[in-house]
């Protein structure tokens, strides 16, 4: 009853701060409390002719849809009862001073056992655009996700002509078994986890799967009117291309920031990412398939080949007649699985709409390979729990690190409460071995070294980190996220990175701002910002498999001065473990 009373107190705290806000506060009188509870549970979804118990929020697949705008507050109340511990993280917010509000499992926050609940709060500072939130344990987040989109504030418009339509467009991917049971299998064998069954739009996956065409989502348009589609990569493994038959996309913006507009007919998602594209009613009235497929580029390794589905529909188009020719879409041509060239040249034509204020200084220079490993198979395992290629297990790492999830408690609260033995702060700034990255890797180098190490640095540091891809085992191009953080990609290439000859090709001028950079298959992207928000803060692969297998680390940003440049105190009702 205590800890009831408590946190009620807390909560009228809280409410009374909210109200006393804006007369501390005059100029962010127009900011608005979005409060929201979210349900997560079982519910019955049916795909591809069979229902499943899936987990969700609030009974939806994908989750509601947040709409905010810039400066506005979130408070999100999320009662857990499913089967399995969860957390949420709100995917590319920057969360300053609010660390405790990020949500991956075990650094930030112990996860909501079931039965248990934690309210996330926290304020959109200086952000624009799409991003998305999703569940942040295990592999909950196949079904556990929806968009979160952040508009202007009052009174300010966008930095192109207004639309008249926004239809959010979230690709997911979807497996015929319980996720978690795919993952868990995986983990117990050593092995690859089964690829998914189908792609999906909107949570359904279109004509071109069984038992999916009266389902598929429709997306309406008016000839002559301008549609803006927030495109999200909500898939687990897979990066995507996404076109519209017929149609050109003007790209507007990525990951919550503006982009100096330009034209494509299609664009590479890697998951985590999201891109804001302008399509306009400039065609012939009919149906269109919108149309998202893979982008494979680890050679030889299985992948979901197949196509999901939607349809932009022209209002005055005629009406489909039974058996009529007219019923079909207009079919997209999409880039082969393993175009790279498409996927780099989307990439690069991505640019800040003008000067950006890219540390030029730099006192934190780091160097991290990212790549795929094996372990070799423990001298206790039996042969069945290690089926990965010749008799082995496979893993991930960063700098030969394999990042290991604490189980007791998370890293935020061992670091800010002193408690020793959950991670250390030695992972390394550079690899402990030099080798040739991108080429023929000697054996002796595919196997890391389990540890949880963080790597501390400075409040206020200028920070440049090198992501260096390996051949180990298999090339692949990793979208790599960072929590708390948006930052600069000042460059790319493929090989590996040479500082002699690679800084010239540094874009100090416009490069474009992102909080997940894809790093090319067999090459490097170098990443910019500044090390402004306190806490633990997680950089990982966002292809789900590999953050399963240690292809993370955190970096620690210490408090600065002061409280504005400090961490807020945990909330009352923070989960324990």
């Amino acid at each position: 009853m205590g800890s009831l009373s408590a946190s009620l107190a807390s909560r009228a705290v809280f409410c009374a701060l909210l109200l006393l806000f804006p007369l501390l506060y005059p100029c962010a009188a127009d900011a608005k409390v979005h409060q929201h509870d979210f349900v997560v549970q079982t519910t019955q979804v049916k795909r591809l002719c069979k229902t499943h118990n899936a987990i969700t929020v609030n009974g939806q697949y994908p989750g509601p849809t947040l709409e905010v705008n810039d400066g506005d507050t979130l408070v999100v109340n999320v009662v857990n009862r499913a089967r399995y511990n969860v957390t949420i993280h709100w995917h590319g917010i920057r969360q300053i001073r609010t660390g405790w509000a990020d949500g991956p499992e075990f650094i930030t926050q112990c996860p909501i056992r079931p039965g248990g609940s934690y309210t996330y709060r926290f304020t959109i500072q200086g952000q624009v655009g799409t991003l998305w939130w999703h569940a942040h344990s295990s592999w909950l987040r196949a079904t556990v996700y929806g968009a979160l989109i952040i508009r202007p504030k009052e009174g300010v418009s966008y930095p192109f002509p207004k639309p008249r339509r926004e239809t959010p467009i979230m690709l997911g991917e979807w497996w015929d078994a319980n996720p978690i049971d795919v993952i868990r299998e995986a983990t117990r064998t050593g092995g690859a986890p089964n690829i998914s069954d189908a792609y999906t739009i909107n949570g359904e996956p279109g004509d071109l799967y069984n038992c999916s065409s009266k389902d598929t989502v429709i997306v309406p348009i008016d000839v002559g009117e301008t549609h803006l589609l927030r495109v999200i990569n909500s898939a687990l493994n897979q990066e995507l291309f996404f076109t519209v038959a017929n149609h050109k996309f003007t790209v507007v913006g990525a990951d919550a920031s503006y982009t100096k507009p330009f034209t494509t007919s299609v664009i590479m998602l890697g998951p985590g990412q999201t891109t804001d594209v302008l399509i306009s009613g400039d065609q012939t009235p009919a149906r269109y398939y919108m149309a998202a497929r893979p982008y494979q580029s680890a050679q030889g390794a299985p992948f979901d080949n197949t196509t999901t589905t939607a349809i932009l529909e022209y209002k005055s188009a005629p009406c489909p007649a039974k058996g009529s020719a007219v019923a079909n879409p207009v079919m997209p041509v999409l880039p082969a699985f393993n175009d790279t060239a498409t996927a780099t040249a989307f990439a690069q034509s991505l640019r800040s709409p003008g000067k950006a204020p890219v540390p030029t200084e730099i006192d934190e220079s780091l160097f991290f390979t990212v790549g795929l490993g094996l372990f070799n198979c423990p001298s206790n395992f039996r042969a069945r729990r290690c089926q990965g290629p010749n008799g082995t297990r496979f893993t991930a790492s960063m700098n030969n690190v394999s990042f290991v999830l604490p189980s007791n408690i998370s890293v935020l609260q061992a670091y800010k409460q002193g408690i020793p033995g959950v991670f250390t702060t030695d992972f390394p700034a550079k690899p402990p071995v030099q080798f040739d990255y991108t080429g023929n890797v000697s054996r002796s180098l595919w196997q890391p070294v389990p540890g949880t190490k963080a790597y501390k640095m400075k409040f206020g540091s200028r920070v440049q980190i090198i992501l260096q891809g390996t051949n180990i085992q298999t090339a692949e191009n990793h979208p790599i996220h960072l929590h708390g953080y948006d930052f600069y990609i000042v460059a790319e290439g493929f090989g590996n990175f040479n500082p002699k000859t690679d800084t010239a090709k540094f874009n100090l001028m416009d490069p474009p701002m992102r909080n997940t950079v894809g790093v090319p298959v067999n090459g490097w992207a170098v990443i910019r910002f500044i090390a402004d928000n306190p806490g633990a803060w997680l950089m990982h692969c966002h292809l789900d498999v590999h953050i399963t297998w240690g292809l993370a680390t955190v970096l620690l940003v210490e408090n600065g001065v002061g409280a504005l440049q400090s961490l807020e105190p945990p909330p009352a009702d923070f989960p324990l473990c």
